[in-house]
């Protein structure tokens, strides 16, 4: 073997040794309900591929951006996963889309927002569901044969801090003071 090939094994080795320990010493619960939410977002992903022939479009180094989010916040979002899904009918029936999210969703979520559009050709729903101190989030919008798909974990005092130190003039890319 070359050195290049022990270094690549060595540093796998290390990646590993940090996501056991990460693991370890994460509580039993936060991860359960990450997978819960992961279940959520394919089951969900998949249902609309299946009942209305999409086909998801996809968004390259999505963890990039959930990483981006959660520095950016503080800790305020985290669990971002994103899908497209396209080629899908221009008008989809508001009542069967909820009844779809609600049997993927799975126990624990709730509807806080559906919104319908009068040619059935926009539709909003917006899910949460309690994680400790998180709060997970998922959004279906329907948008003329396309339809987003968003699911978060949002820490609600951290973000709200973070607001907060946006609005008083904190250090955000459009404040030219940061900070000061």
């Amino acid at each position: 073997m070359t050195r290049r090939a022990y270094g690549w094994m060595a540093a796998g080795g290390a990646v590993l040794m940090v996501a056991a320990f990460v693991l370890a010493a994460t509580p039993r619960g936060a991860v359960m309900a990450a997978s819960e939410d992961v279940r959520s977002f394919d089951g969900m992903k998949l249902a609309v591929e299946t009942r209305w022939h999409g086909h998801d479009q996809h968004i390259p180094m999505q963890w990039l951006m959930s990483g981006v989010a959660g520095l950016y916040t503080h800790g305020g979002v985290s669990r971002m996963r994103i899908a497209e899904i396209d080629h899908l009918p221009s008008r989809i029936d508001g009542a069967d889309l909820e009844a779809m999210a609600t049997a993927e969703m799975g126990a624990g979520w709730q509807r806080i927002v559906r919104e319908t559009s009068r040619e059935a050709n926009e539709q909003s729903l917006i899910y949460m569901k309690p994680e400790g101190t998180r709060l997970a989030m998922m959004v279906v919008d329907f948008d003329n044969g396309e339809m987003d798909i968003v699911q978060l974990a949002i820490q609600p005092d951290q973000l709200s801090r973070q607001i907060r130190r946006w609005e008083h003039g904190g250090d955000h890319p459009g404040n030219d003071n940061h900070g000061e």
